[in-house]
Formats: C-alpha cells, sequence, structure tokens
C-alpha cells in the first residue's frame, strides 16, 4: 500500500513538472521551435475619402469660428502608431478676434471612416514634405 502511495506521489509530482513545460513567449531566450508563433497583425483597413470626410466635417478639424479657407490635404498614409490611416490638413484661419493666423497644419488621424483625433504637427512629422490637393 505504501509503495502504490509512493508510485502516485512521483507521478502526480512528475506531471506538474512537466505541466510548466508549454510554450515559451515570443521573445524568451529558447530555442525557435519551443516559442509560441508571432500574433498575425491586424489587417490594414481600406484607406478612406479623406476629402471627402473634410467637406462633410471640416469643424472636427477647425473650428468655425477659425473660418478656414484654402483647405488642402495630403494623400492618407498607414497610421504607424496605431490602426487606421493619418493625413495632414492645411488651411489658412482667422483668430477669435479676426486678425489673420495664417497658414495651420494638423495631422489627423483616421479610424473606421472617421476623424478620430487632430493635432497640430510636430517637428518629426513628415507634414512639410507632403503635397497638398485642395478639397
Amino acid at each position: 500500500m505504501r509503495r502504490i502511495v509512493i508510485h502516485i506521489a512521483l507521478v502526480a509530482g512528475a506531471a506538474l513538472t512537466l505541466a510548466g513545460c508549454g510554450f515559451a513567449d515570443v521573445r524568451s531566450p529558447v530555442p525557435e521551435f519551443m516559442r509560441a508563433k508571432a500574433p498575425e497583425p491586424a489587417p490594414l483597413e481600406p484607406a478612406s475619402d479623406v476629402k471627402r470626410m473634410l467637406k462633410e466635417k471640416l469643424d472636427s478639424v477647425f473650428t468655425a469660428a477659425s473660418q478656414p479657407t484654402h483647405v488642402r490635404v495630403s494623400e492618407p498614409r498607414p497610421n504607424l502608431r496605431g490602426p487606421g490611416w493619418t493625413a495632414c490638413v492645411k488651411a489658412e484661419v482667422i483668430s477669435v478676434i479676426g486678425k489673420p493666423l495664417g497658414t495651420q497644419t494638423y495631422r489627423i488621424e483616421i479610424s473606421e471612416g472617421v476623424i478620430a483625433d487632430r493635432r497640430q504637427i510636430e517637428p518629426e512629422d513628415t507634414c512639410m514634405s507632403e503635397s497638398y490637393e485642395p478639397i
């Protein structure tokens, strides 16, 4: 009887030890055949018609009080920071008190066919080298 209990304990211990030998993470330092496969990247959604979106919802980029004129947009590019697309938008705007501010440039992020975010460009943005078309 005692011998059976010892065998069961040894088998259970071996089973628990081997249960921890599953596949390792993608970045773990084990041989390639032991690593889990890297997840497939999400499929890229089709590019939206940015010109049409801006014609319909220009107030999602510029406030109505700024009275944007000469609005121009670049071609959409895949967003490197997440899903969706990005594009650059330029327009001549005026301040709240009516003085011209000049050309303002914004980078817009498009997700699921909607302008999800907009921000002024930063030095590392590529908006300065983009070609623009009027809307």
